[in-house]
């Protein structure tokens, strides 16, 4: 894939946060508020990291700037077979001026690639069923999940073939989600 970067001459570094810096958390918070327009999304990262339900924290870098950002945190699937691992995608942000352009793609990519090499098998994400699709993500694996989003928009995807195979139930989010 390429980015279209105008003028920055190359793609960003995608790495993880180094959650013991203060700078680099408060440019985190800076870019989930500039992406979202509110600071709802930095206050989940924030509320997300300080109560360690944090999977994953990506940073994208541009000369030492930190332009966009993701998360992944622990959640559940309360079934029959009792509470199943997953791993909710959200939030994403990439500020503005840097928006389609790629680098949310290639966050989003990174974290998956991350998650299945730390053995993660299902990632859940609510979002635009226009985009979702493009990473794997299908609202059809999410059909046998009950949350209170639409099912258009609710989707999963399966980092090990089959891990939902025969497994229904209520979504469970940490509480900094407030679900």
């Amino acid at each position: 894939m390429s980015l279209d970067l105008s003028g920055a001459g190359h793609a960003p570094c995608i790495r993880a946060e180094d959650a013991g810096s203060r700078h680099e958390r408060a440019s985190i918070r800076a870019v989930n508020t500039a992406g979202f327009g509110r600071s709802d999304e930095a206050d989940l990262v924030d509320n997300l990291r300080a109560n360690r339900y944090a999977l994953a924290s990506l940073v994208a870098e541009l000369d030492g700037d930190i332009v966009g950002h993701i998360m992944f945190s622990r959640m559940s699937i309360q079934s029959s077979r009792g509470f199943i691992p997953a791993a909710a995608l959200a939030p994403i942000a990439v500020l503005p001026e840097y928006q389609r352009r790629g680098i949310g793609s290639v966050l989003i990519r990174r974290g998956l690639e991350f998650l299945r090499a730390a053995g993660e098998s299902i990632v859940i994400v609510l979002g635009h069923p226009d985009y979702y699709p493009r990473f794997g993500f299908s609202p059809e694996k999410a059909r046998q999940l009950l949350s209170p989003f639409p099912p258009e928009a609710f989707m999963a995807l399966e980092l090990t073939p089959g891990a939902l195979d025969g497994i229904s139930g209520s979504v469970v989010y940490p509480p900094p989600f407030g679900i």
